[in-house]
C-alpha cells in the first residue's frame, strides 16, 4: 500500500468530486493509497487540518506554521507542544523551514520561526517536516544547532543536490520526493533519487500542488502518488510493490514510531 506522505486536503478542488472529500479519498484507496499525512501551514488552518485527521481513520496531521506565512501568525514552543500533545494523531511538526527564493527581507524572521519548531520537536520528540528553498546552508545549519537527532524529521518535496540530501540524512532526516521527479528538468531530484537509501526515502504530492506527468499542470491529488512511486520504482530497478513497502515502512518508522 502507498502512502501520500505531505499533501493539503483542506486546499484540494473537489469539483470534480461534486464538492465531496469522501469521493476523492475514495479514489485513492482505489489506487493503493492507505495513509495520507495532512500539513498545517498556518495558525489559521491548524485546526481544519486535525479534524480531517479526526474525520478520516486514514488521515494523520502536522501542525506549524510554513516559512512564507509567518507573517500571518506565530506560534510559541508552548503552542506546539500543547497542539502536538493534545491530539493524538498529530504526528508532526511543520511544515516549517527556510524559503528564500521570492524574498529574503525577512530571513531572521523564518530563522526564528524554524527554531522554535525545531525546538518543540526536540521537547515533544516529535518529527519535523522542513521547507527548504535556496537556503541550504542556513537550513542544515540550524537543524544542526538546535534540532533533536533522535526525533529529526524530513525534507520535503527535495529539490536540491545530493550534497543537501546526504548532510541531511547523517543527521537522521528522511528525504521525501515529489511528483517533480518526472519532469524533463528535475535531473538534481533524480540524482538524489539515484543515490538516497531507500530506508531515507519518503513519496508525497504536495498536492493540490506539482501534480507528477503524465497530468503535470493540473490539479493534484492524493491518488497520484501512485505515479511518484511507479517512476521511482523504474528508476531504482524495483517493482512498484517493493517501492511500496519500503515507503510506507519508512513513513510508520518516522511518523508513527513502529
Amino acid at each position: 500500500m502507498l502512502v501520500d506522505s505531505h499533501c493539503h486536503l483542506d486546499r484540494l478542488d473537489l469539483t470534480p468530486y461534486g464538492g465531496d472529500l469522501d469521493k476523492l479519498i475514495a479514489a485513492a484507496q482505489e489506487r493503493g493509497v492507505d495513509r495520507i499525512l495532512c500539513i498545517a501551514i498556518s495558525v489559521e488552518n491548524r485546526a481544519a487540518v486535525q479534524q480531517l485527521a479526526d474525520q478520516y481513520e486514514m488521515v494523520y496531521a502536522s501542525t506549524g506554521v510554513h516559512p512564507l506565512d509567518i507573517d500571518a501568525g506565530r506560534v510559541s514552543i508552548d503552542d506546539l507542544c500543547q497542539w502536538v500533545q493534545g491530539h493524538t494523531k498529530t504526528v508532526a511538526i511543520g511544515e516549517t523551514g527556510l524559503d528564500y527564493y521570492y524574498d529574503d527581507k525577512n530571513k531572521l524572521a523564518q530563522q526564528e520561526s524554524f527554531v522554535v519548531h525545531l525546538q518543540a520537536a526536540g521537547i515533544t520528540k516529535t518529527p519535523v517536516v522542513v521547507h527548504t528553498r535556496n537556503a541550504k546552508q542556513d537550513t542544515l545549519a540550524l537543524i544542526r544547532e538546535h534540532g533533536d537527532l533522535e526525533s529529526a524529521g524530513v525534507l520535503h518535496c527535495f529539490t536540491e543536490d545530493w550534497d543537501m540530501a546526504k548532510k541531511a540524512i547523517d543527521m537522521n532526516y528522511y528525504i521525501s520526493i515529489s511528483g517533480i521527479v518526472t519532469f524533463k528538468n528535475a535531473g538534481n531530484v533524480r540524482e538524489v533519487v539515484k543515490n538516497i537509501p531507500l530506508e531515507r526515502l519518503l513519496i508525497e504530492t504536495d498536492a493540490p500542488y506539482l501534480a507528477p506527468v503524465p497530468h503535470r499542470g493540473k490539479r493534484n491529488e492524493p491518488k497520484y502518488v501512485r505515479e511518484v512511486a511507479e517512476y521511482i520504482a523504474e528508476y531504482r530497478g524495483l517493482s512498484l510493490a517493493e517501492l511500496a513497502k519500503i515507503t510506507s515502512d519508512n513513513f510508520d518508522h518516522l511518523f508513527l514510531k513502529a
